[in-house]
């Protein structure tokens, strides 16, 4: 609905998967997800939520049920999942949205394994006051959310938003990774620390 980018994320050996942001709102949309998972013989072991707005987790509640996870995010970020349906009156969607009640609480000490893989979480508040970020070291790849897009940043104007407290965030947090590093945005294209670094326009 939003165009947010919904990843699987798997180790290659021991099939461990992870789903970032679930985002599905439909029957279609969480088979398609499902399907995937499937046919690739992959094993759900974490569902996170880079943030708790409506569309990066519209689809919680269908990830929990199916794959019989509780899903993962910063606490700060709890009031925003509890306010979901809320969220969805505020830009106009109707249809009856699931609040986020319950999840793991994840902060900067949280290392996620997944098969061979430690991934750790880089609080980025800005976006939103409970942002994360995920990043793979060894894979050389981040997850930004909507902290660091191709070309662009997150939006800071919604309730809980704070622009100082974001540029903060990537510039302390995640432009000093290596320059190589993957970032898989929350929408939109990849891109690399080293591409932003140099072009793009906030920092």
């Amino acid at each position: 609905m939003f165009g947010v980018n919904t990843y699987v994320v798997s180790d290659p050996e021991t099939r461990e998967a992870m789903i970032i942001d679930p985002g599905m709102v439909t029957d279609a949309e969480e088979e398609s997800i499902a399907s995937y998972i499937d046919s690739n013989n992959l094993s759900v072991r974490h569902i996170v939520n880079t943030h708790l707005h409506l569309d990066h987790s519209f689809g919680n509640g269908r990830a929990s049920r199916r794959w019989q996870l509780t899903p993962a995010a910063n606490p700060a970020d709890l009031p925003l999942g509890r306010q979901l349906p809320q969220q969805a009156r505020m830009f106009g969607i109707p249809g009856n949205f699931e609040a986020v009640e319950q999840i793991i609480p994840l902060d900067s000490a949280t290392r996620l394994s997944l098969g061979h893989e430690v991934i750790t979480v880089i609080e980025t508040p800005g976006h939103t006051p409970g942002g994360i970020s995920l990043y793979a070291p060894e894979s050389g790849i981040l997850f930004s959310g909507d902290t660091l897009f191709n070309g662009g940043i997150g939006r800071t104007d919604l309730p809980g938003g704070n622009h100082s407290q974001l540029i903060d965030s990537i510039r302390n947090r995640i432009i000093k990774l290596p320059p190589a590093t993957i970032v898989y945005p929350g929408h939109g294209p990849a891109t690399t620390i080293g591409a932003e670094e140099s072009t793009n326009p906030y920092f």
